[in-house]
C-alpha cells in the first residue's frame, strides 16, 4: 500500500486559517436554552394552573381524599369515591397486563429468532399506535355488552369494562420496556447458564430476570402511569356514577361490575365548564388534579429510575440440579410464554378486522372528500382538515422546542442536570392530557379569550410531542462515537459550533423520527380538543383566524358520535371515522420507522 507524507501547500500561512473554520454560533445556545425552558414553562403552566385553581376556594383536603360523597349543591367535594374506581381500574389493567405483556416479553427476547421477533414485537407495538378514542368505541360496542351478558346488567357500563380497556392500552408499553431490559442482559450470562447444563426456562429464571427486576418493575410502572393519566377511554366505559364505594368485600365485587367513577373521567365530564374559574366547587376539581398529576408524576419518575439502574449488576445463574419433570416444565413454560406472545397479536388481528369490517366506508374516496351533513351523514371531509392542521401547527410549534431540549441534555448539561431535565420532560410527558386541556381552556380560551380557536388546540398538544421529541433527540446524542466528539473538538471548534456541525447533521434523522411518533400520538388525543379546538358542526373547513375559529376533528367527532351508540347511521359513521383515524395514525408510524430503517439501519422498535 502506497504512503506519503502530508505537506502544507506552499501559499498556506504559518497559522491555522480561522476564515475555513465555521462561523460562530453563539445563537445555538440561546436557542437549546429556550427548548428547555420550553418543557419546564409547559409543565410549570399545568402546576400553575391547578395551585391558582386550588387557591381560589376552600379546599378541605382531608374531606377530598377520604370522604366518598360528591355533591357540589350540597357543598360537598369527597374525592374518596373516585380515587377508589381509579384504583379498582389500574389494579385490573395490571392483573390483565402485566402477566400477559411480560410472558411476551419474553419469549420475544428469549425464545424467537431475530428475524421474527422483530416483525412480531412491531405487531405488538402497533397496538399504541390505535388512538385512545378509537378504544373507547371497541369498549363501547365489544366489551360493554360482554359485560353485561355475563354481569347481567343492564348497558354493560362498568368499572371492570375501563380495566380491561386500559388492559389492552398499556400492553405495548410494558411489553416495549420489558424488552429493552431483557436486550440489555449481556450474552455471556446465558452462555455461562447454559454451560452447567440447564433449561431455557431454567437459564431465564435463574440467570436472566435476576438482572431484569428493575426494569421489569419500571416497565410496569410507566404503564401505570399510562392507565392513571387516560381520560376518554374509560369516560365512555366506566359509567361515572359519583359516591360509589363499597362497604364490604361482597359489595366490592359486586362493584367491578357496575358504573363507577375515576380521577380522569370527572375532570373530562361536563363539571370543570360549569364550575366556573373559581370558588369551592372549580378548587375541589383543580385539588384532584393535583392529585392525579402527583400521582402520574411519582409513577413516571419512579419507572424511569428503575430503567436506569435495570441491568446494573450481574447475578451468576443458579443450578437447581435435576429437578424431575425438567424437560416438561420447559415445554409447558414455553407453551405458556409463546401464547402470551400470540394473545396481543390475535388482540391486534382482530381490532383491525373489526376496524375493516365496521369502518368500511373509510375505503370510499367519497367518505373523505364529502362533507358531513346532519347528525351522523355524509363524510369527513372537514373533520379531515381540521386534524391535518392541528398536527402540522403542532408539529411546527413543538420540533424546535423539544429539539433544543433533546440536544441540550445529551450535550451540554452536566449528569446530574441532564438527569433532572429528562425527569421533567418524562413527567411533562406523562401529564394527563385532560389537565392540558383545562389548562388551555382556562388560560387561552377564556383568560385571553380565543373562545375555541384551533391555535389553542394546537398549543395545547404541543406538551404531548415535545417530550417525545427531547427524549429521543437526547438518546442519540449519547449514542455519537466518543472518537467523532474527540476528533471535531481537537479541531479547535468551540461547543456551539461542534453543536451547529455535528450535532445537528447527526441526531436530526432521531429528531424526525421523534416528531413523527409524537404527532402520531397526538393525532388521537381528544381530550384536550374537546375543551379548546373543536365543535361537532358548524365549523368552516378551514379557519378564518384565531379567535373564535373553531375546527372539526376526528377524534372528538368519533368521541360524540360514539355517545349515541343506538343511532345505528351514528355507530357506522363512528367506525368510518375511527378507521380514517386508524390510516392516518399509520402512516405517521410507517414514515417514522421507514426513517429510522434508512437512517440508522434497524427498526426503530428495536
Amino acid at each position: 500500500m502506497a504512503t506519503g507524507t502530508l505537506t502544507r501547500p506552499p501559499d498556506a500561512p504559518d497559522a491555522p486559517d480561522t476564515g475555513s473554520r465555521p462561523r460562530p454560533s453563539k445563537w445555538i445556545w440561546a436557542w437549546l436554552y429556550a427548548g428547555v425552558f420550553a418543557v419546564a414553562a409547559l409543565l410549570l403552566t399545568v402546576v400553575g394552573y391547578l395551585g391558582a385553581g386550588v387557591t381560589s376556594g376552600h379546599v378541605d383536603w382531608l374531606e377530598l381524599l377520604t370522604e366518598a360523597a360528591w355533591s357540589p349543591a350540597s357543598s360537598l367535594y369527597g374525592g374518596l369515591a373516585m380515587i377508589y374506581g381509579t384504583a379498582v381500574v389500574c389494579a385490573l389493567a395490571l392483573v390483565i397486563a402485566v402477566p400477559v405483556s411480560w410472558g411476551a416479553a419474553v419469549a420475544l427476547s428469549e425464545y424467537l429468532p431475530p428475524r421474527l421477533a422483530r416483525p412480531l414485537r412491531m405487531c405488538v407495538e402497533l397496538l399504541a399506535a390505535v388512538p385512545s378514542i378509537v378504544y373507547g368505541l371497541i369498549g363501547i360496542m365489544v366489551i360493554r355488552p360482554v359485560i353485561a351478558r355475563i354481569a347481567d346488567v343492564p348497558g354493560g357500563d362498568s368499572l371492570a369494562a375501563a380495566g380491561i380497556v386500559l388492559a389492552v392500552m398499556i400492553t405495548p408499553t410494558i411489553v416495549a420496556v420489558s424488552v429493552d431490559a431483557l436486550a440489555a442482559v449481556p450474552d455471556r450470562v446465558r452462555e455461562a447458564a447454559y454451560s452447567l447444563g440447564l433449561t431455557r426456562r431454567e437459564v431465564v429464571r435463574s440467570a436472566v430476570l435476576p438482572l431484569t427486576r428493575s426494569g421489569m418493575r419500571a416497565a410496569v410502572l410507566l404503564g401505570l402511569a399510562r392507565a392513571l393519566g387516560e381520560a376518554i377511554a374509560v369516560f365512555l366505559v366506566v359509567g361515572r356514577a359519583d359516591g360509589r364505594l363499597p362497604t364490604s368485600f361482597g359489595e366490592f365485587l359486586d362493584s367491578l361490575s357496575h358504573p363507577g367513577q375515576t380521577l380522569t373521567t370527572k375532570l373530562a365530564g361536563p363539571e370543570p365548564v360549569l364550575a366556573g374559574t373559581s370558588g369551592p366547587h372549580f378548587a375541589a376539581l383543580c385539588g384532584l388534579g393535583l392529585v392525579l398529576l402527583a400521582l402520574v408524576a411519582a409513577m413516571t419518575v419512579w419507572g424511569t429510575r428503575g430503567r436506569t439502574r435495570g441491568a446494573a449488576t450481574e447475578r451468576p445463574a443458579k443450578s437447581h440440579g435435576t429437578a424431575r419433570m425438567r424437560l416438561q416444565r420447559d415445554r409447558l413454560v414455553r407453551t405458556l410464554r409463546l401464547g402470551a406472545l400470540v394473545l396481543p397479536s390475535v388482540l391486534l388481528v382482530g381490532m383491525l378486522a373489526l376496524l375493516v369490517t365496521r369502518g368500511s366506508s373509510a375505503f370510499n374516496p367519497s367518505f373523505w372528500i364529502t362533507p358531513a351533513t346532519g347528525a351522523s351523514g355524509g363524510g369527513v371531509r372537514d373533520q379531515i382538515i381540521g386534524t391535518v392542521l392541528l398536527i402540522a401547527t403542532t408539529g411546527i410549534l413543538a420540533l424546535p422546542l423539544g429539539f433544543g431540549a433533546g440536544v441540550l441534555i445529551g450535550v451540554h448539561a452536566s449528569e446530574r442536570t441532564a438527569r433532572i431535565l429528562q425527569n421533567v420532560t418524562v413527567v411533562l410527558g406523562g401529564a394527563p392530557t385532560i389537565l392540558l386541556g383545562l389548562a388551555g381552556f382556562v388560560i387561552l380560551s377564556t383568560t385571553m379569550g380565543w373562545g375555541r380557536s384551533w391555535l389553542a388546540g394546537a398549543i395545547v398538544l404541543v406538551p404531548v410531542v415535545v417530550p417525545v421529541i427531547a427524549l429521543t433527540t437526547s438518546t442519540r446524542v449519547r449514542s455519537i462515537p466518543p472518537e467523532l466528539t474527540e476528533s471535531v473538538m481537537s479541531l479547535g471548534l468551540t461547543r456551539a459550533q461542534y453543536v451547529r456541525s455535528v450535532v445537528v447533521p447527526y441526531t436530526w434523522p432521531a429528531t424526525i423520527t421523534g416528531l413523527l411518533l409524537g404527532l402520531a400520538r397526538a393525532a388521537g388525543e381528544t381530550a384536550p380538543l374537546l375543551f379548546t379546538a373543536t365543535v361537532f358542526f358548524g365549523a368552516p373547513s378551514v379557519p378564518g383566524g384565531i379567535v373564535d375559529s373553531p375546527v372539526q376533528a376526528l377524534p372528538t367527532h368519533i368521541f360524540t358520535l360514539s355517545q349515541d351508540s343506538g343511532d345505528p347511521q351514528a355507530v357506522t359513521q363512528a367506525w368510518g371515522s375511527a378507521m380514517v383515524l386508524v390510516l392516518i395514525t399509520a402512516v405517521l408510524l410507517s414514515a417514522a420507522v421507514a426513517l429510522r430503517n434508512r437512517f440508522e439501519g434497524e427498526r426503530w422498535t428495536t
